[in-house]
């Protein structure tokens, strides 16, 4: 295949991709309370009426909050487990590197399910902490597989010539193992940030319409009523992942992330 006809391939993919991010975007734009695209009449004035929407700000409220403490409940549970197998490599970490990858190995029903049965039978359905519970276990996989992979860059002489000077083993973590690994914890609770902000299913089956968060209120709109707004918000979860995203690939380490280091190593 040749250069141009390579080139010619990946720009087609990539114009498929950004279709229906521009169709979404101009639908906001719509002057009038419709979905139509191209928009006969261009306005922002949705913009400004989503913060002007009680419920609107709700439900982002409610997703930031979810996210926020999701993604915290995601990187403290995927720390020690990579750690531990990181430094001992034994059955027992295995084990729990599995157990941590096996909510994305499943189909999110499944485990939407396994949550909604639980939290009847623990009294706590349609509460918000449950909600951000099942969105932090079921996204621990993301900063497990970051976590490990900063982990599996660390020299392990630095940690050896640190406890030969006299470091206790705590000293070691606060003073070599953190600090190097603290763009993967970062890019591990930003990734689990992006996908609770999106995620769907676990907090309709958790929470059902009780807590309301973004996904659920997109739902609600198209059931009851289209509005622009709908489209204004598809567009800030669009924007909001870039921004992120950006950042990571600014100061975080993006490369290794895509195992650039790894295939320089092999």
């Amino acid at each position: 295949m040749s250069r141009g006809v390579k080139a010619f391939y990946l720009a087609l993919i990539m114009a498929m991709m950004a279709a229906p991010l521009l169709v979404v975007a101009g639908v906001s734009l719509n002057a009038s309370q419709s979905l139509r695209f191209p928009p006969p009449e261009m306005s922002v004035r949705w913009y400004g009426a989503l913060f002007g929407e009680s419920d609107w700000l709700a439900a982002m409220r409610n997703s930031l909050i979810i996210a926020s403490v999701s993604g915290l409940i995601a990187v403290s549970v995927a720390l020690p487990i990579a750690l531990h197998l990181w430094s001992r490599g034994n059955w027992l970490g295995r084990v729990l590197y599995t157990l941590g990858v096996a909510p994305f190995m499943l189909p999110p029903v499944i485990t939407a399910l396994g949550f909604l049965a639980f939290w009847i039978s623990a009294d706590m359905y349609g509460q918000m902490p449950a909600t951000i519970i099942s969105h932090g276990i079921f996204l621990v996989t993301l900063p497990l597989v970051t976590i490990s992979l900063g982990l599996q860059g660390i020299d392990r002489e630095l940690v050896e010539a640190a406890r030969t000077m006299g470091a206790t083993r705590g000293r070691v973590m606060l003073t070599v193992i953190l600090p190097l690994i603290l763009p993967y914890l970062i890019s591990g609770y930003a990734f689990a940030f992006v996908l609770s902000l999106n995620e769907y299913i676990i907090a309709y089956m958790v929470a059902g319409f009780t807590v309301e968060t973004l996904p659920i209120k997109i739902f609600n709109s198209l059931r009851y009523g289209y509005t622009p707004i709908m489209a204004v918000i598809s567009v800030m979860f669009v924007v909001a992942a870039v921004v992120i995203f950006a950042v990571i690939g600014r100061f975080g380490d993006l490369p290794r992330l895509l195992g650039a280091e790894r295939a320089r190593g092999d």
